[in-house]
């Protein structure tokens, strides 16, 4: 029996390498290979099943403190660049299934023709690159000025963990809607800020007002708690926080891992999730990116709208929510940010930055071209 299942297993990554071989100079599928497919594809998400990373919350959503349980998943944030055989096996399979948006960005624009568009974005790891210190997160001007076609184009928010205010010193773009704190501090556009740090009068939601002297207080706990850990950094994000330990040496995980854990025993309204080499602390509020983008799609006027066509972009953990809410609602498209194989409920795969950035600019081309030919 055992080695009926090792066989079989064998036999669907064969032939799914056969079947990504043989579309991998094409755009689109042969009609004839989808049944087969998604067959294969069902077959090989079964077996994958007991390796994909699980999120740091129990089913109650509340944060896991064992810190074994917490090292594998900082392991699992941070994979290393040496792949084997097996792993660059898995990449095609999981390229098959999650092609490159710039690749299929006719198809794309195929399902969004005669729709309002939509663009939501990540920040960190999608507009600017991921670096050791999160202050120096910063778009390029290429970047900006692309952003600011976007925006001219379609509405545009952007989606972060970061706080509203430290969000709209990296972009500085008045037209944009600001979803900081993972959609728990939003503002629309404002063609006027009283300060250069970006605050207005364009509240339109923040859920988690109540928690803000609690978030504060243990923000100043685990300041004092991590100093002695060298590279950790407690991030206050207003309505969550955010301990980084991109610059954490793996030896001091657990210390660090143990500090948190014992902070948040303490505090059982505010539950830990994470991305991408930082611990997320935020309220144990039914609230995320999904819901932001519910949220701003009501605000706009599209809560149940089948003519509007939502395009999400992000790279973090966080970002899967959104993805979900696209998935369930059967319109627009998700786009996962990421050179490496990750579980993920977007549709459609960018490598990096300077992807997005290329992607966008089609986004703008495709537009104005669209305009161009119905003036005619």
């Amino acid at each position: 029996m055992t080695n009926q299942k090792v066989l079989g297993k064998q036999r669907v990554n064969e032939r799914l390498m056969e079947l990504a071989m043989s579309i991998s100079n094409s755009n689109d599928l042969p009609e004839t290979a989808v049944p087969e497919l998604m067959a294969l594809f069902g077959e090989f998400l079964a077996q994958q099943k007991n390796n994909l990373v699980k999120p740091l919350e129990d089913e109650n959503g509340k944060g896991i403190t064992k810190s074994n349980s917490w090292i594998d998943s900082m392991r699992a944030s941070s994979p290393t660049r040496t792949r084997n055989t097996s792993e660059n096996r898995d990449q095609v399979h999981w390229k098959l299934f999650h092609p490159s948006a710039l690749n299929m960005f006719d198809q794309i624009m195929s399902k969004a023709n005669g729709k309002q568009i939509v663009v939501f974005l990540d920040y960190d790891g999608t507009l600017s690159p991921i670096v050791a210190d999160p202050n120096k997160a910063y778009m390029t001007k290429k970047m900006r000025m692309t952003l600011k076609d976007i925006a001219r184009h379609f509405p545009t928010a952007i989606v972060s963990g970061r706080c509203l205010d430290k969000l709209f010193s990296f972009v500085r773009l008045t037209e944009l809607y600001y979803a900081g704190s993972h959609g728990m501090d939003i503002k629309g556009p404002t063609n006027k800020r009283s300060t250069k740090n970006g605050s207005n009068d364009g509240v339109l939601l923040q859920p988690a007002s109540e928690f803000l002297p609690m978030i504060n207080e243990v923000y100043k706990i685990l300041v004092e708690k991590t100093k002695d850990v060298p590279g950790a950094m407690v991030e206050n994000n207003k309505f969550c926080l955010s301990v980084h330990f991109r610059c954490v040496d793996e030896k001091s995980w657990t210390a660090l891992a143990e500090q948190v854990s014992l902070v948040l025993n303490e505090y059982p309204k505010l539950k830990l999730t994470q991305g991408r080499k930082v611990l997320e602390i935020r309220p144990t509020i039914k609230w995320d990116k999904g819901r932001a983008l519910e949220f701003l799609l009501e605000t706009l006027g599209f809560a149940n709208c089948n003519n509007v066509y939502p395009i999400y972009i992000g790279d973090d953990r966080t970002d899967e929510d959104a993805f979900k809410v696209l998935s369930n609602r059967g319109q627009g498209s998700g786009i996962l940010v990421s050179k490496i194989p990750k579980e993920t409920n977007a549709s459609y795969t960018l490598q990096d930055p300077s992807e997005v950035g290329q992607f966008l600019q089609h986004l703008v081309e495709w537009k104005r071209t669209n305009t161009h030919n119905h003036k005619l």
